[in-house]
């Protein structure tokens, strides 16, 4: 092997394990490109739409945010707060009410078939000793309310939540001041052949996560709002609450429709049992017009993730990142896919090996 190979190996896998130790550091820093993005999105439709300069039309986006927050703040979340707490509390109930309710539906059941042929097995005393390894409602509850309490602990670390929060707001203001100039300084870091094609792809890049912030915005909206007036047709309690789980919990695919549904259930099972059976096929039809119907309508130009490639993407991200990465991994998907496509396919296999020779 020559020196000049050999240093150059040497060279890449110094910075791959550089890379791994900086990997918290580099998720947040794709977090504030996710923010600057959604704040260049805004931007450009307001100046589109005023045809104001482009400082003006980023002064009244960020301010009109601030007054919508502020706005939330105030008059939402508060009630939210209110109401999730009380749904924190009613899960251990609705956990013990579901224990009993199979417990009786199995002794229903035992003592249908086995009355005629096996009197003994109908007696409830009998089948509670058999059931004993089982834990009761009190346990299954304690343990599910000591389990959340655990997962809202380990994810909500106040200290270094909040300069998580200051990190990528603050990064991703400074890139939206001069998107363009970090765009530069970014691919100063291509060989000069290849700068050209680079600020193509980069711009295909945030082309997609234009696309596909926008979408997800406009999906969780109109699940929040589906679900909210289909749990007050319904009658379910605390329906600002698990209308905004909903809508905010439809970020995350897969997973967060699943979570989401936990809370509203937990709350029908405590008022009628068959309320919960309600809500879940409320959440499925919602869940298939968000799929099926909104998607496809506010999402015709998005880059398209195969369902695979999304468990895929979530499971990676969650394993190398933690809940953040649960978080930011169909953005970053998307735009791993943007470069496998644009520079794997389109330039090294298309050109150098399917291209017709000259």
């Amino acid at each position: 092997m020559k020196l000049s190979n050999f240093i150059s190996i040497t060279a890449l896998i110094i910075s791959i394990v550089i890379l791994w130790g900086l990997k918290e550091i580099i998720i947040l820093f794709f977090g504030s490109i996710i923010i600057a993005m959604a704040l260049c999105t805004i931007t450009g439709k307001i100046r589109d739409f005023l045809h104001i300069p482009r400082w003006a039309s980023l002064a009244i986006a960020i301010i009109t945010i601030i007054l919508i927050s502020s706005i939330s703040f105030v008059i939402i979340i508060p009630q939210f707060t209110s109401e999730f707490q009380e749904l924190i509390n009613q899960i251990p109930s609705a956990a013990s009410k579901l224990w009993d309710l199979s417990i009786n539906t199995f002794f229903n059941f035992a003592e249908i078939i086995y009355k005629d042929n096996i009197p003994s097995l109908a007696d409830r005393s009998i089948l509670s000793n058999k059931l004993s390894i089982i834990p009761d409602g009190t346990a299954l509850a304690s343990g599910i309310t000591d389990s959340i309490t655990k997962l809202i602990s380990l994810v909500s670390n106040v200290g270094v939540g909040i300069l998580q929060f200051i990190f990528i707001i603050s990064v991703g203001l400074m890139i939206t001041l001069q998107p363009n100039a970090y765009r530069e300084v970014s691919i100063l870091l291509v060989p000069s052949f290849y700068r050209r094609r680079a600020r193509t792809i980069l711009l295909k890049c945030g082309n997609a996560l234009s696309s596909w912030m926008t979408g997800v915005l406009l999906s969780s909206i109109c699940v929040a709002i589906l679900a909210s007036i289909g749990l007050y047709l319904l009658g379910i309690k605390l329906v600002i609450a698990n209308a905004l789980i909903a809508g905010v919990l439809n970020i995350i695919p897969n997973v967060g429709p699943t979570i989401s549904t936990i809370f509203p259930l937990s709350v029908a099972l405590l008022d009628a049992p068959w309320k919960s059976v309600a809500v879940l096929g409320l959440y499925v039809v919602i869940q298939n017009i968000e799929s099926y119907v909104i998607t496809p309508s506010i999402m015709q130009k998005q880059v398209k993730l195969l369902p695979g490639l999304t468990i895929t993407a979530q499971f990676i991200f969650t394993f190398l990142f933690g809940p953040i990465g649960l978080l930011l991994a169909i953005p970053m998907a998307v735009v791993i896919q943007v470069f496998v496509k644009e520079i794997l396919i389109h330039d090294i296999l298309e050109k150098n090996y399917f291209a017709p020779k000259m």
